[in-house]
């Protein structure tokens, strides 16, 4: 099943992890993480990208500080990378899991 979590920020943003199915059906999960002013724009810039189904229940995992750091530090401010977490694969764009 689906998680995530979110971390508000002292600046008063949010960091939101989802970990979610490969959307290419491709099978596996990704851990998608979204920097976003609060919780309902992070998933709205999800479902923008044609990620429909994209619900927050709860706070179950929410994302570590290297995820925090590696989200705050790109310019999009949207990053996955495959899930459970493989230490030798660094975080990508979105654009690359949704082939745009």
């Amino acid at each position: 099943m689906p998680g995530g979590g979110f971390v508000r920020l002292p600046g008063g943003s949010v960091v939101v992890a989802l970990t979610l199915p490969r959307p290419c059906g491709e099978g596996g999960n990704v851990r998608v993480l979204v920097h976003a002013a609060n919780r309902a724009r992070a998933l709205t810039r999800l479902r923008n990208l044609g990620m429909r189904a994209v619900y927050l229940r709860g706070n179950g995992q929410p994302p570590t500080p290297d995820e925090v750091t590696a989200v705050l530090h790109h310019p999009d401010g949207l990053l996955w990378r495959g899930a459970p977490d493989r230490a030798q694969e660094l975080w990508h764009p979105i654009r690359a899991l949704l082939g745009g």
